[in-house]
């Protein structure tokens, strides 16, 4: 029975678990070692990375999948920069993290006087691109930040958020844990659910684009786009949502083809999608998808100023369509859905070209290999085949880091994070050979873990991506030829399996489905090298 007051680490791991934290990933250092204090006595589990970038991109994969925050706790300086790069693609993507810093004891902050892991200002640093930055300047701001930090996950669009406990407060006596702030999504303005209702239900060619703020809405969805008779066409986080139905278009709305589609819709409703040029306008053509009538719906009102629309809607997606479905009539005008639906998933299919067709093909050998599985991304050819079109059989199964901030390195140290949060799925992580590069010792801590990832190498040895668009504009090829390692001595010094196959989908196939749920393995495809990047 304990004696004495209890800390300030010690009750901030009361308020992670009463706010229903049950992992946090952190290298421990000696910045932090207060914060640990009452961490292993609590019931929640500690991952521990091998570089504080990837303890946010698993926080960041465990999020997704979770639809938790994902928490990290890194040290004074060093570990707070490392993870500023897992938190600004946390920010692109609308992913919940909360990574708990500390730093040095405040007499000493922004004096320049040469401590240990010292920044100039690291809660300015934080800022840029954290939504909220907490620094406990004393014991009792500790209930105020931890509500201030979980407060975002829960009111609007969600993305990192940063507290800092300075290192003369971090072992203090803390002041009483307060009851955990609840925040409610808003409302759905049964007005404007009515005004929707009418625009949809006498619309002959409805249109609905699903992004990742749909991707927990997939039943709601699946019927909405059977009463309005209309095709859904997925971004990249929207992806698996529609799998396989008549009305589901898994296609980049940057194709012409989608546009196409796009443009012939006298009504849009546009659900949980930014609008973002990574899937909206990727080849960076200045043009936009022409929409007639848009109705948008989305949790963040700062994203509805953005693009003006006929009827915007501040909701969260699932209650937005629950309700939708109930106002709309049992006959709706669409028409002729599945047909326009299936003629821009080949015309789309086709305009991706044969390299692209290929890889797409890879996928598919990947995902029917191993049916259901959440299949986790970092930016190499596959992905960016697949985010152009691929149909993944899993709702929210399909994630990367290729659209967005784009960061390198995130496929590793996220699919371990998404194997953390549903213990019970499949998980495939597919890298290129020079992303894997990045952040190829994450591996260990799946071995640590015991979590059965499939990472799939796509080795064309090189950056064949970047080769290709310097070549494309008469730049010569030069610094995309880094030389990969032997993966099957990684994998043997790891002490995991290592298969090796060619890109052919049916050998594809068959090395996933050998001992497929065994622990961690690694899969190399040996890709067509692109000649100049050797050259």
């Amino acid at each position: 029975m304990m004696d004495r007051e209890k800390t300030i680490g010690e009750t901030l791991v009361d308020g992670l678990a009463a706010r229903d934290v049950t992992c946090v990933f952190g290298i421990p250092g000696v910045h932090t070692v207060e914060l640990y204090r009452g961490l292993a006595a609590s019931g929640i589990r500690h991952v521990t990375p091998r570089h504080e970038q990837g303890a946010g991109f698993m926080a960041d994969g465990y999020a997704r999948v979770s639809g938790k925050p994902g928490v990290a706790f890194v040290i004074t300086g060093p570990g707070l920069t490392n993870t500023l790069t897992p938190m600004a693609q946390a920010r692109a993507d609308s992913v919940p993290m909360l990574v708990i810093s500390g730093v040095n004891a405040q007499a000493s902050l922004g004096q320049g006087m040469g401590h240990l892991h010292e920044l100039p200002d690291q809660q300015g640093l934080a800022q840029t691109v954290a939504l909220t930055s907490q620094h406990v300047a004393k014991p009792t701001d500790l209930n105020s930040a931890l509500n201030k930090a979980f407060s975002p996950f829960a009111e609007g669009r969600p993305g990192p958020t940063h507290i800092q406990i300075p290192l003369d407060v971090a072992g203090s006596a803390a002041a009483e844990l307060a009851t955990p702030t609840r925040v409610a999504q808003p409302a759905v303005e049964a007005a404007l659910v009515q005004q929707a209702a009418q625009l949809l239900a006498t619309a002959k060619n409805p249109l609905i684009l699903a992004g990742g703020g749909a991707r927990r809405a997939g039943e709601a969805l699946r019927l909405l786009a059977e009463r309005l008779n209309a095709p859904v066409v997925q971004t990249t986080n929207g992806r698996g949502l529609m799998y396989q139905h008549p009305l589901g278009v898994p296609a980049s709305p940057s194709l012409a083809s989608v546009r196409g589609l796009i443009a012939g819709a006298d009504v849009v409703l546009a659900l949980g999608t930014e609008f973002g040029p990574t899937d909206y306008d990727m080849y960076a053509t200045g043009a936009w998808p022409q929409m007639r009538q848009l109705i948008r719906v989305d949790i963040c009102e700062k994203q509805l100023e953005r693009h003006p629309a006929r009827l915007p809607i501040r909701a969260e997606v699932g209650g937005f369509a629950a309700a939708l479905l109930a106002a709309l009539p049992s006959n709706c005008s669409g028409v002729d859905g599945a047909p326009r639906a299936a003629e821009t998933r080949a015309a789309a299919l086709a305009e991706i070209g044969e390299d692209y067709r290929a890889q797409v093909a890879v996928l598919d050998a990947v995902r029917d290999a191993i049916p259901n599985s959440l299949m986790v991304g970092d930016s190499t050819q596959p992905i960016y085949a697949g985010n152009l079109y691929y149909d993944h059989d899993r709702p929210g199964g399909w994630f990367n880091a290729a659209t967005g901030y784009g960061a390198l390195g995130y496929g590793i140290p996220a699919a371990i994070g998404a194997a953390i949060a549903a213990p019970e799925a499949p998980v495939i992580c597919i890298v290129g050979d020079g992303g894997a590069q990045f952040s190829l010792p994450e591996i260990m801590t799946a071995v640590d873990e015991n979590l059965s990832i499939t990472f799939v190498i796509w080795n064309n040895q090189g950056y064949r991506e970047i080769a290709t668009s310097m070549q494309e504009v008469g730049v010569e090829v030069i610094g995309c030829d880094p030389t990969p390692p032997r993966f099957c001595d990684t994998a043997r010094c790891f002490g995991i399996p290592h298969l090796a196959v060619s890109d052919d989908p049916a050998e594809i196939s068959a090395a996933m489905a050998r001992s497929a749920g065994q622990g961690p393995r690694i899969v190399e495809i040996a890709a067509p090298v692109f000649a100049a990047a050797k050259s």
